[in-house]
């Protein structure tokens, strides 16, 4: 039934979301989240999750028409479902404290999980911490965080990579030997730590990751996921810094490499979650 619809994108005033092709074959109504309970949780409400978002919805295409995009909610929320059961609650934040920006056209319609840690958040992500204001606050918190987590979608291509705000807690997370955890397109926020700086200095240079590949990438405008070819690449970037990417599709595939912790697609994000919760609590 999938080969009748179409693979035309879909306009919504201003951009187009994907295609009911590509919908029916990469946005499932439920995911595979599966209730892991952590038996050592984390007891202190004081440590915490730093969360950051993109706040920007639109990525211009080489063709000119732009792509309705944002965080991937699957990707943002089933690895929150876990860290929460860990122990570990969440900061939301932006660059500027501005919403921050969901592909809700890819919300699993009938995961109460899901949907439910969504509404739990909802008002946080509406009205988001600033990273402005972090930084300009010398990264001083009342709260501990023990990690910095970059969602994927390819939102997290917007504005993120050349954000120095962002690149100054990245420098930060790795001073403080904090874990860095990015799913799919996330680890495109790592080139904001080589933001007009030498690529000698890439704090990520060496590791290892699992990704989105550009090689995806390249083929999804032919379905309609997206609207034309894509006006960059990251993955060629990471590689360019001295990241060695070690997926070339996507099987949900996770990597932990020293306290950097990867995973390469929506089909990564139970086990990516799992793989974070374990990480913390070692």
């Amino acid at each position: 039934m999938s080969q009748e619809l179409s693979k035309e994108p879909q306009f919504d005033g201003v951009g187009y979301e994907p295609s009911p092709f590509s919908l029916s074959q990469f946005v499932a109504p439920k995911t595979d989240y599966d209730f892991t309970k952590y038996e050592r949780g984390n007891q202190d409400k004081n440590k915490k999750i730093l969360v950051v978002c993109t706040e920007e919805r639109y990525m211009t295409m080489q063709n000119g028409k732009k792509f309705s995009t944002g965080n991937h909610p699957v990707e943002t929320l089933v690895p929150m479902l876990h860290l929460k059961a860990a122990g570990f609650d969440a900061d939301i934040y932006t660059p500027t404290g501005a919403p921050a920006i969901f592909e809700m056209w890819a919300m699993p319609s009938e995961d109460d999980a899901v949907k439910g840690i969504y509404e739990e958040y909802k008002a946080q992500l509406e009205s988001p911490k600033s990273l402005q204001d972090f930084v300009s606050g010398n990264l001083e918190s009342e709260v501990e965080y023990v990690a910095v987590f970059l969602p994927g979608g390819h939102g997290a291509m917007l504005g993120l990579p050349e954000n120095n705000d962002l690149k100054k807690v990245l420098q930060w997370s790795i001073e403080k030997d904090i874990h860095v955890l990015a799913i799919c397109h996330g680890p495109a926020a790592f080139l904001a730590a080589a933001h007009e700086e030498s690529a000698e200095d890439f704090p990520f240079k060496g590791y290892q990751i699992n990704s989105f590949p550009d090689a995806i990438d390249t083929q999804t405008p032919a379905i309609g996921y997206v609207p034309g070819e894509m006006p960059w690449f990251y993955g060629e970037k990471l590689q360019a810094l001295g990241v060695e990417i070690l997926n070339g599709d996507i099987s949900g595939a996770c990597h932990t490499d020293r306290k950097l912790v990867t995973g390469d697609s929506p089909m990564a994000a139970n086990n990516f979650g799992k793989m974070s919760a374990e990480a913390l609590l070692k």
